[in-house]
C-alpha cells in the first residue's frame, strides 16, 4: 500500500463505489461510518434483541446453523454461540491473503453492517473501521471457502475483534490483542447475530473481486498498447480499425478498443495503405480488437455485478427494521459473480493466445521481412527464439486456469448445503491469470520494440520512432528505457521482469496517456 500522499475519506454505510474500495485497500484512505446508516443499524439490532428475548426461532441466533438449524439455543448461551460461530469456522488453510484483500473485505463487511440490514451491533462495524484506520490487518488464510458466504476467511478476519488470532501491523506479525492495545483499542463481546454477521458474508469474494477487476482493467489497457505496438512492428493493415467496419457490428467493447487503438496509432505511417505488409493480416493481428472487446464487455459485466453485491445486503437472515421483519433467504448466493468471473477468465485466455501468436508471427521470416527470431545475425544468435518457451508456457497456464471453477462443488452439511458457487476460487483464478498475462505482454512489448528497430535498421531507433504513432512511440520509448535493442544474445530474464514491472505498476500506461487521450487511464491498481 502507498503510505504517502492524500488519504481521502470513504464513508461506509452509504453507497460505495468500486473505486472507494480500491482507495481504502490500496491507497490507505481513511474510513468513517455514515450516521444515517448507523441509525438504521441500531434499529435492526434492537429488533434482533427483542425477537431473541421473546424466544422466536431465528436462524443462527436462537437456532443452530447449517444442519443444526433445528436445535434451539438456550437464552443464556446466545452470546457464547455467536463466539462459537466465529471460532468453529476458523478452518482456513494455505498462505495468508494479501493485506489489500484483507482491507477490502474488512471495508465491505463494515459497510454492510453500517447499512443496517444485518442486525449486528453497530460497534462491530466501528471496530472493523478502527482496525482499518489503524492499519491492523487480520491474518486470513487464503483457502477454505466454497463461495456461499465466505465462512472460513471471514471467521479468521473476525478473530481480532475478539482479541484472538494474529494480525499484521506496520510490517510486523503479532497477536491481535497486542496490536489492539498498541492502537488503544479493545476487543468486543458478541451478542445475538454478531458472530453470524461477521462470518456469513461474501465480503471476501466481493472485496477480492473488486481488486482483481481493477487489475484486469489496467491489464486490458496495456494489452491494447502492446497489440498496437506489434501492429506497428508488423507493418499491419489498419483496415480492421476502420470505424465503418467496427460499427457494422456494434459491440461496445469492440468499438471502445478500436477507438483506443486508433488513438494510439495517430500519426503512424500505417494509415498510409501502401505501407501495409499485406492486404489481410493473420487473425492474431486482424481480430484483436473484437477479441479484446469481448474481455472489455466481460469485465463490464463483472463490475456491474460487483457494484450490486457491494451495496446490496447478502445476509441471511435479512433484517428489515421498518417492517419488523427478519427474513431467511438465499441472497448470499454469489453464483452470478462466479459465472461472470469464469467468463472473464475465458475471454482473457483468448487474448493470451492472440498475443502469443502475434509474437510468433513477428519472429517468422515467412510473415515479415525480418531475420528469424528477430536477431540481426541468426545462427550464431538465438535472438528471441528461447523466449517462445516462456510465453508459451505462460499461455498454457492461463488456459488451465481458465477452466470454469463455478462447477466444482460437493454437497455439505448433510445435504442442507447441497450447492456452492465456488466464487472465491473463480476470482482467485482470474487474479493468477492477470499475473501471467503481465509477463506475456512484457514478451510482446519486447518483441514489438525489436521489430520496430529492425524496420528502421539495428541500432537506429531514431529512424524507427519517426514512423510510429504518438501512443505507440510513447510505449516504445518506455520499453527502451529498461530494455535495449537485442543485437547479440544476452540474459533476457531481467529485461522481461523490468518490462513486466512497467505493466504491473501502470507506468507504461501513464506514459502513453500523457501524450494520447486514449480513455485507458488507470482506475486504480496495485501500488
Amino acid at each position: 500500500m502507498a503510505s504517502n500522499g492524500p488519504r481521502p475519506e470513504v464513508v461506509a454505510g452509504q453507497r460505495l463505489t468500486l473505486a472507494d474500495v480500491v482507495r481504502v485497500a490500496r491507497a490507505g484512505a481513511t474510513v468513517r461510518l455514515d450516521p444515517d446508516g448507523l441509525e438504521r443499524a441500531r434499529a435492526s439490532h434492537a429488533l434482533i434483541m427483542r425477537l431473541a428475548a421473546s424466544g422466536a426461532p431465528l436462524y443462527g441466533v436462537t437456532t443452530g446453523s447449517g444442519a443444526n438449524r433445528t436445535i434451539r439455543i438456550p437464552p443464556e448461551e446466545l452470546g457464547a454461540f455467536q463466539v462459537h460461530l466465529v471460532t468453529s469456522h476458523c478452518v482456513g488453510v494455505g498462505p495468508p491473503l494479501p493485506a489489500d484483500v484483507v482491507r477490502a473485505l474488512m471495508l465491505v463487511r463494515a459497510h454492510g453492517i453500517a447499512a443496517g440490514a444485518t442486525g449486528a451491533h453497530p460497534m462491530v462495524a466501528q471496530l472493523l473501521v478502527d482496525l482499518l484506520n489503524a492499519g491492523i490487518h487480520p491474518i486470513v488464510p487464503s483457502q477454505g471457502s466454497v463461495g456461499m458466504a465466505d465462512l472460513a476467511p471471514m471467521a479468521h478476519a473476525a478473530l481480532p475483534l475478539l482479541g484472538l488470532g494474529e494480525v499484521e501491523h506496520h510490517g510486523r506479525r503479532l497477536p491481535a490483542r497486542e496490536a489492539l492495545a498498541e492502537a488503544g483499542l479493545a476487543p468486543i463481546s458478541l451478542g445475538p447475530k454478531d458472530g453470524l454477521t461477521l462470518t456469513s458474508s461474501n465480503a471476501a469474494s466481493v472485496g477480492m473481486g473488486i481488486l482483481v477487476a481493477a487489475d484486469v482493467r489496467r491489464l486490458l489497457a496495456h494489452a491494447d498498447v502492446a497489440a498496437a505496438l506489434s501492429l506497428e512492428g508488423f507493418c499491419g493493415n489498419t483496415s480492421p480499425l476502420d470505424p465503418r467496419a467496427v460499427d457494422a457490428r456494434p459491440y461496445s467493447g469492440h468499438i471502445a478498443v478500436a477507438r483506443r487503438v486508433r488513438a494510439l496509432l495517430q500519426g503512424s505511417v500505417l494509415w498510409d495503405a501502401t505501407n501495409a505488409g499485406s492486404v489481410q493480416d493473420p487473425l492474431s493481428f486482424r481480430c484483436f480488437p473484437p477479441v479484446h472487446g469481448v474481455s472489455q464487455d466481460a469485465l463490464c459485466a463483472v463490475e456491474e455485478t460487483l457494484a450490486v453485491e457491494l451495496n446490496a445486503p447478502g445476509d441471511n437472515p435479512l433484517v428489515i427494521p421498518e417492517d419488523e421483519a427478519v427474513i431467511s433467504n438465499g441472497n448470499f448466493h454469489s453464483g452470478r459473480l462466479a459465472l461472470h468471473f469464469d467468463a472473464l477468465a475465458l475471454a482473457l485466455c483468448q487474448q493470451a493466445t492472440l498475443a502469443a501468436n502475434r509474437i510468433m508471427r513477428l519472429m517468422s521470416p515467412h510473415h515479415t521481412s525480418f531475420p528469424r527470431y528477430l536477431t540481426p545475425r541468426p545462427g550464431i544468435n538465438c535472438g528471441f527464439a528461447t523466449l517462445q518457451k516462456t510465453f508459451v508456457g505462460l499461455v498454457a497456464e492461463v488456459r488451465h486456469l481458465a477452466n470454469p471453477g463455478s462447477l466444482d462443488a460437493l454437497p455439505l452439511a448433510e445435504g442442507v448445503e447441497d450447492h456452492a458457487a465456488m466464487t472465491l476460487l473463480t476470482i482467485g483464478k482470474v487474479g493468477q491469470i492477470v499475473e501471467r498475462l503481465q509477463y506475456v505482454l512484457a514478451c510482446e512489448l519486447l518483441a514489438a520494440a525489436q521489430a520496430v528497430d529492425l524496420l528502421g535498421g539495428p541500432g537506429n531507433p531514431a529512424r524507427s520512432e519517426a514512423r510510429l504513432g504518438d501512443g505507440t512511440r510513447a510505449a516504445y520509448e518506455a520499453v527502451r528505457e529498461v530494455a535495449g535493442f537485442l543485437d547479440e544474445d544476452r540474459i533476457l530474464a531481467p529485461e522481461v521482469e523490468r518490462v513486466r514491472d512497467l505493466v504491473s505498476s501502470g507506468e507504461l500506461l501513464a506514459r502513453v496517456d500523457a501524450v494520447v487521450p486514449t480513455g485507458c487511464r488507470d482506475v486504480g491498481g496495485r501500488s
